[in-house]
């Protein structure tokens, strides 16, 4: 029976990785393979198998394994399928050992906290505050093995504190904090970060349960910036009257305002024409949209064009990837930007930007995959050179996310101060 075939990056990351780490390793690097591999060494597997050679059965019984990971991934199978060449199923009828399988959402956490001398893989990296997630991970953290695969493990030492408690560097959130983290006050009511204290030992602590994939791509990836018109004169007004147009009524925050000026420029109709040329040479196409309304844009432009499967994947609906030969799947950035992949285009549309940097990495991420018979990818950028989508790529452009009430200036209505 044949065994499983690692990258000579994955098979070193295994030997690296231990109990409470973090696989790091960038989109479609196969985190979730390099992941069960371990967790095949971990129940007495050979290394042998992760070579291409012949299967050896896991230690009997090996430990239950349980695998929380994103609602996409758990209703797409994706996990299902990563499973299947170590003969491991959730389904016991078809599963080679007598342990238990179990694939959920972060969402359901809660249900597993009282489980325990299991083997845990945490997947997408949610461990992030101190909310009923992190509660729950910490229970587990507990009482059984866990691994976290993640391409972003964190942006700030804050991020870090759940793991850091979870592999006994502290007792507790407020241990960090008195020891690592000098708070000022924002108008004396909201404290927020000034410096870090001791930062050697929280890089030391980190690079301690890091274990980074030297993940070399074979794909190239190409973005081009389309450049469409806009309404400058019902730009100009919403931003001089502070009135929006759609609802009418009157602007009364910096989100607002931003809101109104992204809803002008994502409707005009030269950012659906350029949409439409492009997809004439793309015909397998994802598209990545922000709003509603550019949804229902998006929806009355391609159903109207003859011979295109239309899909959709948003709050709202969760439809497949389509597989014919002229398709558009639209995708909304915070319900679809992680959790999926698709190998069947090589094209990713986004008909408007998204504020965060991270959200638009792992939404182009999306067709970057190892296993992707293209060796060019492409991504198309549709922007005005109206000052928010400007506003917008310069952050993004610095690997920062867009900061509304920074970029508006925002004051209040009478004193008109826009960037």
């Amino acid at each position: 029976m044949a065994g499983i075939h690692l990258y000579d990056y994955q098979l070193d990351a295994v030997r690296r990785m231990k109990n409470g780490c973090i696989l790091r390793g960038g989109v479609g690097s196969g985190k979730s393979l390099t992941a069960l591999s371990y967790y095949y060494l971990r129940q007495d597997g050979e290394e042998e198998s992760l070579l291409g050679g012949t299967y050896f059965p896991m230690g009997d019984p090996p430990k239950d394994l349980y695998i929380i990971t994103t609602a996409k991934k758990r209703d797409t199978l994706e996990w299902e399928g990563e499973l299947s060449p170590f003969l491991l199923s959730t389904n016991p009828d078809v599963n080679l050992y007598p342990n238990k399988v179990v694939i959920d959402s972060w969402n359901n956490i809660s249900k597993y906290k009282d489980i325990t001398d299991a083997f845990f893989i945490f997947d997408e990296q949610r461990v992030v505050g101190s909310g009923a997630w992190v509660k729950s991970f910490l229970k587990i953290a507990k009482k059984n093995e866990w691994i976290l695969l993640s391409a972003t493990p964190g942006d700030t030492w804050e991020d870090y504190i759940p793991v850091f408690v979870a592999n006994g560097f502290y007792r507790n959130r407020t241990e960090f904090k008195e020891k690592h983290i000098i708070y000022t006050w924002v108008n004396g009511k909201y404290p927020k970060v000034d410096r870090y204290l001791n930062v050697g030992r929280l890089i030391r602590l980190r690079e301690s349960i890091l274990v980074d994939m030297d993940f070399k791509r074979k794909t190239i990836s190409h973005h081009e910036d389309i450049y469409v018109k806009y309404d400058t004169e019902a730009y100009k007004d919403v931003g001089r009257l502070r009135w929006d147009p759609f609802k009418n009524e009157p602007i009364t925050n910096a989100s607002g305002l931003c809101y109104v000026w992204r809803r002008i420029v994502n409707s005009d109709i030269s950012r659906q024409i350029a949409l439409l040329e492009l997809f004439e040479d793309h015909p397998k196409m994802i598209v990545f949209y922000n709003f509603d309304y550019e949804l229902d844009i998006l929806k009355t432009m391609f159903g109207r064009t003859e011979g295109v499967e239309v899909a959709e994947w948003n709050g709202h609906k969760h439809q497949p990837v389509p597989t014919g030969d002229s398709w558009v799947y639209l995708v909304q950035y915070n319900a679809g930007c992680e959790g999926w992949n698709c190998i069947q285009t090589d094209t990713i549309a986004f008909y408007s930007e998204n504020y965060s940097y991270k959200v638009m990495q792992q939404a182009a991420g999306r067709i970057d995959r190892l296993n992707t018979p293209f060796t060019d990818l492409y991504y198309y950028h549709l922007k005005s050179r109206s000052g928010i989508d400007l506003g917008i790529a310069r952050a993004l452009k610095a690997k920062k996310n867009f900061n509304e009430m920074r970029f508006t200036k925002w004051s209040s209505p009478d004193k008109k101060k826009v960037a």
